[in-house]
Order: structure tokens, then C-alpha cells, then sequence
């Protein structure tokens, strides 16, 4: 049976780990909203390159259409998992989510490109048998995902110049309501025709249509880059916020678990000092009565 004292320094062990897991949560917490509000701020910039495009498009997509397209036959796929632990399922539900989608796609793990942000989710593929061309590490505040997006996208072109892509793909981790989450897909490569017509529909805001002087395939070029940057961005936002959540979930039942235990030190030192004190009595009242006799 522990002692008084051993009783209270495990006590005091746990209670500084609660405190851990307080600011752990408080901090996932802080994070999640920030992303989401990143993603928020996004749908007004978004639109902005759809008008853009709407514009270019407006005497047709054929032109501009076949700048863009299948130029490979190498599918690339890009995992947006974590590089800390303590959220859960996370990385393996992306995981084995982007290797069901990629299975049925391309068959042959070695005809196939990824490239991976957060060692914990490339340590699952890995040990799925699926080789990670690049590592991507992830971005520690909201000012961090700027450059990691710029990152994978100049990696994306050095590896359509050498490879030839068929497909570029984002498999990542979707919020939603009441801090939950699902795996979702986006295609970012070829573009979707049907999407591309649909803009050409989209009605302007004003009654004046801008003009634009700079050459129609570069003008083009230069919204598509655009769009791949929001849409990268907005996915790894995404998964950011949900990693959090996720995190916040797992420090809600570590919180209660370590109160549970906290309650079962604290009764056990109540009924060790109750112990301790009927002992010393008992031993008191055995010393009187023999010194009466």
C-alpha cells in the first residue's frame, strides 16, 4: 500500500498534467477558429477569380481549354496529414481514405506520385507499402501556410515538367459542424469542363463588362495559378482545423480521464490518512492501558 507522501506526489504529478491538458485544449481551440476564419476570408478572393475567368471565357472555352489538361500518364496525389500526435484517428483515416480512392485509380503503388505534408501521416503510408516522392512539413501557425502551398505547388511543376502528370489530386480532412470531421477529395488537375462552362454563365455584377489588353492564354494561365493556390490553400486550412479539432477532441477524454483519477488518488489518500490516524490512536490507547496495569 502507498504511503501518505508517495500518495501526494502522484496527486501532484496528475494535476500538473491536467493543467497540460488544459492549455492543450485552449490552445487547439484558439487554432481552430483562426483556420476557419482563413477559409471564410477565402470565398470573396475565390470569387474574384471566377469573375476573372468569366471574363477570359466569355467567346468560349476551346481555346484556352487545352493549356491546362492530361500532359502525362503518372496520377500525383498530395496527403494532407500532421507532423505531432495526440489527435486521434486523424492520419490514419486519410490515409487509408487516399489509398482506397487511389487503388481503384492506379492499381501499381509504383506508377504513382505523392507527396505527403506531416511525417505522421507519410509514416502510415509507408507502412501501407506506398513510397512518398516528397515531404512537406506542416505549417505551426496560419502565417506558415502561405509559403508550405507556394512549396507544393513549384513541386508540382517540377514534377509535371519531368514526369508528365495525368491527375493532380488533394486528399485532406473536411470540417464540420460541432468540431467534426470527414476525408475528402479534390481535383485540382485536368480542369473540369462542366466548371469552366458554368463560369461563362455566371452574371456580371454591373452592366459593364471589363476589357483586358494582356494576351488571352497568359491572362488565363495566370487566374488558373491563382484558382491551384486558393484551392491548396483552402484544403490544407482545412486539414489545419481539423487536425485541432480532432486534438481537442482527444484532450476533452484525457481531461476526464485524468479527473477520474484524480478523484480516485484523492479518496485513496483520504482513507490512507483516515488509516493512518485510527493506527496512531489505536497505538496511543494500547500504551494507556498499559501503563494503567
Amino acid at each position: 500500500m502507498q504511503t501518505v507522501e508517495a500518495l501526494r506526489e502522484n496527486i501532484n504529478s496528475v494535476e500538473d498534467l491536467h493543467t497540460v491538458v488544459k492549455t492543450m485544449k485552449t490552445l487547439a481551440a484558439v487554432s481552430i477558429r483562426q483556420y476557419e476564419r482563413a477559409v471564410e476570408s477565402l470565398s470573396g478572393y475565390y470569387r474574384n477569380i471566377e469573375l476573372g475567368l468569366h471574363v477570359v471565357l466569355k467567346d468560349g472555352v476551346e481555346e484556352v481549354f487545352k493549356q491546362i489538361g492530361s500532359q502525362g500518364d503518372v496520377p500525383c496525389a498530395i496527403i494532407l496529414g500532421s507532423d505531432q500526435g495526440l489527435c486521434g484517428r486523424f492520419n490514419e483515416q486519410i490515409v487509408n481514405y487516399a489509398l482506397d480512392s487511389l487503388n481503384g485509380m492506379e492499381p501499381r503503388k509504383d506508377k504513382r506520385l505523392l507527396l505527403c505534408v506531416g511525417v505522421r501521416a507519410g509514416a502510415h503510408l509507408e507502412e501501407a507499402g506506398q513510397q512518398v516522392d516528397e515531404y512537406f512539413s506542416v505549417p505551426g501557425s496560419l502565417k506558415g501556410v502561405t509559403p508550405s502551398v507556394q512549396s507544393i505547388l513549384i513541386k508540382l511543376d517540377e514534377l509535371q515538367a519531368k514526369r508528365g502528370l495525368s491527375r493532380i489530386l488533394v486528399y485532406y480532412n473536411e470540417s464540420l459542424p460541432g468540431a467534426k470531421y470527414r476525408s475528402s477529395t479534390m481535383h485540382l488537375l485536368p480542369l473540369d469542363r462542366a466548371w469552366l462552362e458554368n463560369i461563362t454563365k455566371l452574371s456580371w455584377p454591373t452592366r459593364i463588362l471589363p476589357i483586358f489588353t494582356m494576351d488571352r492564354s497568359h491572362l488565363f494561365d495566370s487566374l488558373i495559378r491563382q484558382y491551384l493556390f486558393v484551392s491548396v490553400y483552402r484544403a490544407l486550412a482545412e486539414s489545419l482545423a481539423c487536425e485541432n479539432a480532432a486534438r481537442l477532441s482527444s484532450m476533452q477524454v484525457a481531461g476526464k480521464n485524468i479527473e477520474e483519477r484524480l478523484e480516485e488518488l484523492n479518496a485513496r489518500l483520504r482513507d490512507q490518512r483516515q488509516s493512518s490516524i485510527t493506527g496512531e490512536l489505536l497505538d496511543l490507547m494500547t500504551g494507556i492501558e498499559a501503563l494503567r496495569s
